[in-house]
This record gives structure tokens, C-alpha cells and sequence, in this order.
């Protein structure tokens, strides 16, 4: 059997970025061949995610990215189980190498992401599984996000918890552009324009403010006016371009958009956190 030296240890440590302990069992397993303890700490991390399938991995952080020509934006959220893993430089590094790869190759949706190659060759997926093995926690690809446009916008509240990125129809001012960002972080619309609301929300909405009316007496003749009328406030609140702007209420959304260009006008959102809220 070969001798395990600190040499080799260390060696194992720079090329996989797992802990002292698991290089040297993993070099004693397989005799001190590289290659072969390589793969043994990568199997390690496969049953480790299996064991913790199950489990929740609610920190982590979200990074976005815009394009060099400014039209399209990418996010990406990924999880850990605790926020001590979140902040290591191999996690941070990890998430910056999805996020450089998603703006790449725009892949469809998650799944595709994940099946892509990081520059090793290696897929998104094998690198989060060899984490687990190296963390010992959960880990995960939460969510992915592509979006374009004329123009694109991106912004990071501070504590990387909370992600949105924009797009526009034509050009906009940066900060005009940022405004419309932080908006959307601060007030978490459903949907640019009240026609894109999902049917099932409003039917919820119309539902809710009809048992409301019912029950505080309303006549039932005028359920359904009381109900449309809340509804219409719903959109007030709750749809991009009808919300109060924060820093303005005299404005709308879309309003402070038209004090840039009459035609300006956002294109599509998204927004997402690692808090329900």
C-alpha cells in the first residue's frame, strides 16, 4: 500500500477543494492513485446527495449578470443549507461560473442548465454533486432566469438574497433603468400589464372580494361591481406599470417611464428571492 504524504493530500485538496480528511481517505481508499481518489471523493459527493435529498437548502445567494451589448440579463440562484456554506469562495465561485455559463449558451430552462459543461468539461450538475461531497450540506440549483430586449437591466440587493432583472422595448437611461429594477424588488409585482394577471389570480381576487362584500352586508345585486372594483385595485397595486413609483407617488410606473420616452414601456420581468416574500 502506498504511503499517503502531506504532498499528496495537498495536492488532492487544490485539485478537488475538499477537506484535508476526505483527500487523505480518499488517497488511502485507492492506494494514493490520483485520478482514482479523485473519482472516490466524487462518488462520495453522489451518495452524500442522495442522503440529503430530502433535506431543505433555504440560503444561499443570487448573482445576476447583463450582456456586453446591455440587451439580455441573467440570474441564478444557488442554495446551501446554511448561510456559512453560502459565503465560502468555492461556493461564490461556483455560482459565478453557472451564471458566466448561462449567459453563454441561454439555455431553455434549469434542466438544460445544469446538463451544460463548465470549462473542466464536467457538467453544472457533477460540480454542485461534488460540493455536497465536499460541504457535507444540501446544495442546489434553485432557480435560472434569462430575459431580453432592447435593453436590459440587473440588480442585487445587498446580502445577494434578492435578484431582478428587466428588459425594455428601446433604450433607457441607466438609472431610469435601475429605478424600474428596484422597484420591482421593493414592491413584487405579478405582471407588467393587468391582461398578463394568470386567470386563476384573478378568479382568486374576484372570489375573495365578493365573500367580503357578503359578509359586511353588501347587497348581492352588487357583489359582482364591488368584486370588479377590487379588482381594479389589485391591478393598481400589484401590476408593473400601474404601481405607484417608491420614489415618486404622484407617478405611476408607467408614467415615470414616459418622462424618458413616450414609447418606453418594459417588456418582461423577473424577480425571485430566498425568502417567501
Amino acid at each position: 500500500m502506498a504511503a499517503v504524504t502531506a504532498a499528496m493530500v495537498k495536492e488532492l485538496r487544490e485539485m478537488t477543494g475538499a477537506g484535508m480528511m476526505d483527500c487523505k481517505k480518499a488517497l488511502a481508499a485507492t492506494e494514493g492513485d490520483m485520478d482514482k481518489a479523485v473519482d472516490f471523493l466524487r462518488e462520495k459527493g453522489l451518495a452524500g446527495a442522495q442522503k440529503k435529498a430530502g433535506r431543505i437548502a433555504a440560503e444561499g445567494i443570487v448573482a445576476t449578470v447583463v450582456s456586453a451589448d446591455g440587451k439580455s440579463a441573467v440570474a441564478v440562484e444557488v442554495n446551501a443549507e446554511t448561510d456559512f456554506v453560502a459565503k465560502n469562495a468555492e461556493f461564490i465561485e461556483l455560482t459565478q461560473n453557472i451564471l458566466n455559463t448561462a449567459m453563454d449558451k441561454k439555455p431553455a430552462n434549469k434542466e438544460e442548465l445544469l446538463a451544460l459543461p463548465l470549462a473542466d468539461g464536467r457538467t453544472i450538475a457533477n460540480h454542485i454533486t461534488d460540493r455536497i461531497g465536499v460541504t457535507g450540506e444540501k446544495m442546489e440549483l434553485g432557480a435560472y432566469e434569462y430575459i431580453s430586449g432592447a435593453s436590459s437591466i440587473s440588480y442585487i440587493h445587498p446580502g445577494n438574497k434578492l435578484a431582478t432583472v428587466a428588459a425594455f422595448n428601446e433604450a433607457i437611461e441607466h438609472q431610469m433603468a435601475r429605478d424600474i429594477a428596484m422597484q420591482i424588488a421593493a414592491m413584487n409585482p405579478v405582471a407588467v400589464l393587468p391582461e398578463q394577471v394568470g386567470q386563476h389570480i384573478i378568479d382568486q381576487e374576484l372570489q375573495i372580494a365578493r365573500e367580503k362584500a357578503l359578509e359586511a352586508g353588501k347587497p348581492e345585486n352588487l357583489l359582482d361591481r364591488i368584486a370588479q372594483g377590487a379588482l381594479q385595485k389589485y391591478y393598481k397595486e400589484n401590476t408593473l406599470l400601474q404601481q405607484e413609483f417608491v420614489k415618486d407617488s404622484k407617478l405611476t410606473i408607467e408614467q415615470y417611464l414616459h418622462t424618458g420616452s413616450k414609447t418606453l414601456t418594459v417588456v418582461g420581468f423577473k424577480r425571485f428571492t430566498l425568502n417567501a416574500d
